[in-house]
């Protein structure tokens, strides 16, 4: 068995158009790279003739010239959902304009998959919802690689003392769009002045997207790209991830590897393995978010048991447990026998 991983543009130019962005897209492809390594099954990043499996993470135009290519010869085809209309409606200003085309396009070129990798139920519910066949559907999540992201006390004291932040810090990592919610961030800053609030990820043009208020409260700090993304994360005691919209949100897996307390928005996208009170804390609105960190900066014990159960979390979703999945996937799909 041979697979050929491909990522649209992400060697084009020396990969200029993924550089200092950190997106879940590369987090995904990234542990694609490592699953495929744990398997030892061989694999190239650019189309061979001699691969088995063709497995595209994006499908834009090249990527359906390949599908087309790889179909011609007999090859199998395996395309990651990572992206669906629900979410790209609330990134950039323009997309609620050409959504309907959108929609259909992601149909198109969905169904031209053997298989679709899911990253939830959700995205699975939702391409159904499109008119994607039930068997082409299969959930793997993203993965998160509990070897990279771990705790260390080492990573925390040079972010901390680089962005200068003292005492119990909330924070959250991840593109600074509306969709990720900024706003419930800056409000939830504007509650609670005498603790730091820190985003750390990739500011997007005022012109492609909403922009962050022009005055924002002393206690807040959005970093821009960081290099160091575990650095990020221990630099923070408490995560909070107020996204309206994700397929799976890899920064949740990334933050409960840490052993961080989570608290998310309560979306459809987390039921069946976020449990509130076990291993995060779910939030309907602005108040119950601002209700969990007040409980979170006041209880202690109560951090370091969703820090816990979030590690738990992870290792159920680890880089070794999901090989097993994605083997059996290309085995079933090799032998024409999914279901």
């Amino acid at each position: 068995m041979k697979i050929c991983l491909y990522l649209e543009f992400y060697h084009f130019l020396g990969g200029i158009l993924f550089k200092k962005i950190g997106t879940g897209l590369l987090s995904s492809y990234r542990n694609q790279l490592r699953i495929l390594d744990n398997l030892k099954i061989p694999y190239t990043e650019e189309w061979s003739n001699d691969c088995d499996i063709l497995q595209i993470n994006t499908p834009w135009i090249k990527s359906l010239y390949l599908i087309r290519c790889a179909r011609a010869r007999g090859k199998k085809v395996i395309i990651w959902a990572h992206v669906t209309v629900e979410d790209a409606m609330q990134v950039f200003r323009f997309m609620p304009i050409i959504a309907p085309v959108f929609k259909k396009y992601l149909t198109y070129a969905y169904g031209q998959g053997d298989i679709v990798f899911c990253p939830s139920d959700y995205t699975k519910s939702l391409l159904f919802a499109y008119g994607l066949p039930a068997e082409k559907l299969v959930v793997l999540s993203n993965g998160v690689d509990t070897n990279f992201y771990r705790a260390s006390e080492e990573k925390r004291n040079r972010a901390r003392g680089e962005y200068k932040i003292e005492g119990l810090t909330i924070g959250t990592v991840g593109l600074v769009i509306p969709r990720k919610g900024t706003d419930t961030f800056v409000y939830l800053a504007k509650e609670f002045p005498k603790n730091k609030f820190v985003w750390f990820g990739k500011i997007y043009s005022g012109l492609l997207v909403r922009p962050l208020p022009k005055e924002l409260p002393a206690n807040v700090l959005f970093s821009g790209f960081i290099n160091d993304v575990v650095a990020a994360f221990n630099a923070l005691d408490i995560f909070i991830f107020p996204s309206y919209e994700e397929n799976e949100g890899m920064a949740v897996l990334e933050a409960a590897a840490i052993g961080l307390p989570i608290i998310v928005r309560d979306i459809l996208v987390y039921e069946g393995w976020l449990e509130h009170g076990e291993n995060c804390l779910k939030a309907k609105s602005d108040e119950e978010f601002k209700k969990h960190v007040k409980m979170l900066l006041e209880n202690k014990e109560m951090r370091l048991k969703l820090g816990q159960g979030a590690k738990i979390l992870a290792e159920r979703k680890s880089i070794n447990a999901l090989s097993r999945k994605a083997n059996d996937a290309y085995i079933k799909l090799l032998n024409d026998d999914i279901k």
